[in-house]
């Protein structure tokens, strides 16, 4: 079966912030998370009994079934957390902070190339990381899972609460531009050439009307005068 155990404390290196910290690239304090569970694997009528308890609680109809062979699937949604373009037909911007639903079995470990299919985005995953955001004791940590963490188990053992645990989709450190290709960072510099004419053709829409107004206005006033 599939679903080992991975816990949200693992022993990684983790940022971490609250109300009254800055970031911190470091691990966090052992007092400052929930003593780390033993990695075990967890039995079909553990895993039944607790998508029975998720599902109970879920309120979005994203509900998790477990399977005759001990799989289960389930929901996760992913946060599109990105800066740069995403390239698909062509280069284009996706909103930051747009939520994505993916449906994934358990045995589903990497989740960026099926996220990145469902959206038909040809870049390369490698581009991408997927990181866990949870909260322990009013403070928030932020990681990034390794290749061996199932992020539906690691959904079911947190509950259906995305305060307690969500899912974001990032771009990887690479320094800079230089793990794109040439063909896409042109196809970056059409998309910035495009916005600058839209923003250019909106700034001048908006003073035309404004001295239309102004001009209006003066017209107005003279009129007045002269019947004085």
């Amino acid at each position: 079966m599939s679903s080992g155990y991975s816990s949200l404390e693992e022993d990684t290196e983790e940022f971490f912030f609250t109300a009254r910290t800055s970031f911190f690239n470091r691990a966090p304090p052992r007092n400052a998370v929930n003593k780390v569970k033993t990695r075990r694997k967890l039995s079909r009528e553990e895993i039944k009994l607790k998508i029975q308890h998720y599902n109970a609680l879920t309120t979005d109809h994203l509900k998790m079934t477990l399977g005759p062979s001990g799989v289960y699937t389930g929901f996760i949604k992913v946060q599109m957390d990105l800066r740069r373009p995403v390239t698909m037909e062509e280069a284009f911007f996706l909103p930051r902070g747009a939520i994505k639903t993916l449906h994934i079995s358990s045995n589903n470990t990497v989740v960026i190339v099926a996220l990145l299919n469902k959206f038909t985005v040809a870049d390369n995953p490698a581009k991408y990381g997927l990181y866990k955001h949870y909260r322990r004791e009013e403070q928030v940590y932020v990681c990034k899972l390794s290749d061996l963490e199932q992020p539906l188990f690691l959904r079911l053992m947190s509950g259906p609460d995305p305060g307690s645990l969500n899912f974001v989709l990032k771009e990887q450190p690479t320094g800079d531009w230089e793990a794109f290709s040439i063909p896409e960072l042109q196809n970056f510099l059409r998309i910035l050439d495009k916005e600058e004419e839209e923003q250019k053709e909106a700034l001048i829409h908006r003073y035309q009307s404004y001295r239309r107004r102004l001009q209006e206005a003066l017209c107005s006033s003279r009129a007045s005068a002269n019947r004085v």
